[in-house]
């Protein structure tokens, strides 16, 4: 392999060589336009036209997969009536542990919630398990008869350089252009159509708004028109909507080039203009904001925008590899710089399926926040992730409030968590450690990667949050036969054993020892000694279990599952070397598992997880195996996304996420000897 730390890569080709085509209509081949905290999802007109035919709802009942073409924020959220006030005490049950009873907020059958069947003792989880949701903020698109069908020479084309996406087709005999694109600050989509449809009325842009949904993945329901409301005023060449969903309030304010809005049907609104070419600018807010922008001004702020994006931090050429698979993982890495800059470097955490469309009622899952975001900071560009982190400080105080309601100091982080931070209930989530260091973690990363003014800045406004971090950490820890343990309850990432008898997860133990590492450093940095009770833990740790050479998921019966994730192989590879694994049995972990995993059954993040392993073993080889291996849930589709579970997880951010982090680790530690690739500006792991 071949690297260089100056400007040595066309940045503009490599990233335009995977700009995205689409030329058939296809439910799953949507474009997303954004910014990391707002988001505009279109179909093959670059609008959103054929809502229909993009209904995820719709497309598992049919036996297929489909993305909807949302539009979601950050700050965009509902919550759905309550009159039983049901608070998350409702939801606990006590679970006994060598300190006593706890109580976790573990009553929710996920299950029956998805199948309208629940128990009366299920339902105060239910209810706080779905809210609050992530709103579609409302759908813009096209008046067309039917389907895509009716739509000729149809092609959508996203300039990943720019930010844009230009479409064109013929319908009704006509030619149609559009052009989308998002402003890089705000929560404004602008679109230029060029028609002569638009000049004698048959084209006209609908726009229309739903009530909120309390599924498990669905964005929108249009069933309850008065649930909801949606009050129109217009002025000259602009309009504005007011929406208000019980209560969550929020405003649409257009303007347009020429025109006029007007309501034909409750909560649906149309365009109509007499000329040939329509600019149409859209704003979704919370309050009233400065006047909109021309379509031009946005086109070219998200282009420089975009410039600029790519011109930082790192870069990686495949084009001089003669491997035939070098090609693919070029476009896979590239479509993910975009998608995870659209969708996951935003001022909270993001969603598992981000900014496009719901899962888990579009919240935010903080063991995966890693896999979202933390290749930012190892790509050069740790203010994106840097974004995100600040919100744990908004919520300090809700884990605080976690850890003293189980008996620890310090702060315990949520799993699954709305804005505010309120823990969601959920039989397995609950139990789950292994989002608690991920925090130390990554800011540990966006350190290593920031200037040493903005390391100075970083320790001092975070100093507090990894206090408690690790003050919950060590605590967690008991000492039991002159050794520190992680004991029930507890899920590991691997998340199939019983939480009231599983002991010590290997990935688990390792990140213990890190995360506390991090934690005295950071105090180091500060000009503080090491904490006396940190370090006590770490070296008395127990080691993880081995079996027959290597180790373990857990070190009680059933010892290991070979379904799911091997989240095992973290210990030393999405984690550096620590005292706690012996690189020798991980190599023999890592070479048992590629042996008898049952790979069906492994999710996106779990390939990465095997190259990352891989490096730090010095076997690049299987590292690009694994990235590339043809698996049902490591497929990436015309558009980049990592689909999981057909509609129900036709995004996951966290196998694009996860692809560059690896890559990031490939391209620091080497490549395969074989593979001509060109590198610049990786921040090395730690």
């Amino acid at each position: 392999m071949k690297s260089g730390n100056g400007d040595t890569i066309d940045r503009v080709a490599v990233v335009r060589r995977h700009n995205v085509v689409v030329t058939t209509a296809h439910p799953e081949h949507v474009l997303t336009v954004g910014n990391g905290d707002f988001a505009y999802t279109a179909d093959i007109t670059g609008m959103q036209t054929f809502t229909s035919f993009h209904d995820q709802a719709t497309a598992i009942v049919q036996g297929r997969a489909a993305v909807n073409t949302a539009t979601m924020s950050s700050w965009g959220w509902h919550e759905m009536p309550n009159p039983e006030g049901y608070v998350l005490e409702d939801s606990m049950s006590d679970h006994v542990t060598r300190r006593g009873t706890v109580r976790y907020p573990d009553r929710h059958d996920m299950e029956g919630a998805m199948r309208g069947q629940l128990s009366d003792e299920n339902r105060p989880g239910a209810w706080l398990n779905a809210n609050p949701q992530r709103l579609d903020l409302g759908r813009i698109g096209l008046s067309i008869e039917g389907g895509p069908e009716n739509l000729d020479d149809a092609r959508a084309h996203l300039d990943l350089w720019s930010g844009r996406i230009t479409s064109t087709f013929r319908y009704e005999g006509e030619q149609v252009a559009v052009q989308t694109t998002a402003d890089p600050d705000d929560s404004i989509v602008a679109f230029r159509i060029e028609s002569p449809l638009l000049a004698d009325g048959r084209l006209r842009i609908a726009l229309r708004f739903p009530y909120a949904h309390a599924g498990f993945f669905q964005t929108a329901d249009w069933n309850r028109p008065e649930a909801h409301t949606s009050s129109l005023t217009t002025s000259g060449n602009a309009a504005t909507i007011l929406r208000t969903l019980d209560g969550t309030s929020y405003r649409v304010d257009l303007e347009f080039s020429s025109g006029s809005v007007r309501e034909v049907a409750p909560h649906t609104f149309e365009l109509t203009s007499s000329t040939e070419q329509l600019d149409l600018l859209a704003r979704f807010a919370p309050a009233v904001a400065e006047p909109l922008p021309k379509f031009d001004t946005v086109a070219a702020a998200s282009a420089e925008s975009w410039k600029r994006f790519w011109l930082s931090g790192a870069a990686v050429d495949f084009g001089g590899t003669k491997d035939a698979r070098a090609s693919e993982l070029e476009r896979r890495v590239t479509i993910s710089q975009y998608l995870t800059a659209v969708n996951s470097s935003g001022v909270m955490p993001p969603a598992e399926t981000g900014l496009a469309t719901n899962s888990w009622s579009g919240k935010s899952h903080l063991e995966m926040h890693f896999w979202h975001a933390a290749h930012f900071a190892t790509w050069g560009r740790p203010e994106l992730l840097e974004r995100s982190l600040g919100w744990y400080l908004s919520i300090l105080d809700k884990a605080r409030g976690i850890a003293v309601g189980q008996g620890y100091p310090g702060a315990r982080w949520p799993k699954q968590v709305g804005p505010d931070g309120r823990e969601s209930p959920d039989p397995i989530g609950s139990f789950l450690v292994w989002q608690q260091p991920h925090v130390l973690y990554m800011l540990e990363l966006v350190w290593r990667a920031s200037s040493p003014h903005k390391q100075s800045a970083l320790a001092l406004e975070f100093a507090e949050l990894v206090d408690a971090t690790a003050t919950f950490m060590a605590a967690f820890a008991e000492e039991r036969d002159g050794a520190f343990h992680l004991l029930s309850p507890i899920m590991p990432a691997q998340e199939f054993y019983d939480v009231t008898t599983t002991e010590d997860p290997t990935y688990e133990l390792a990140s213990w020892w890190w995360g506390l590492e991090i934690a005295q450093r950071w105090r180091e940095r500060s000009g503080l000694e090491r904490e006396l009770t940190w370090t006590t833990v770490q070296e008395g740790l127990a080691k993880p279990h081995i079996i027959d050479g290597h180790y373990t998921a857990i070190a009680t019966e059933p010892f290991l599952r070979r379904d799911d994730h091997p989240s095992l192989l973290m210990a030393l590879g999405v984690l550096p070397p620590t005292p706690v694994i012996d690189p020798a049995i991980m190599t023999a972990t890592l070479l048992d598992v590629l042996e008898t995993w049952e790979w069906p059954s492994a999710w996106g993040w779990d390939f990465p997880v095997i190259a990352m392993t891989a490096s730090r073993l010095a076997r690049p080889d299987i590292a690009i195996d694994a990235l590339l291996r043809d698996e049902v849930k490591n497929q990436f589709t015309l558009v980049g996304h990592n689909s999981q579970m057909g509609s129900i997880l036709p995004i996951y951010l966290p196998g694009n996420g996860s692809l560059l982090a690896a890559i990031s680790m490939l391209a620091t530690n080497g490549f395969p000897e074989s593979w001509d690739v060109a590198t610049e500006g990786f921040v090395p792991w730690p």
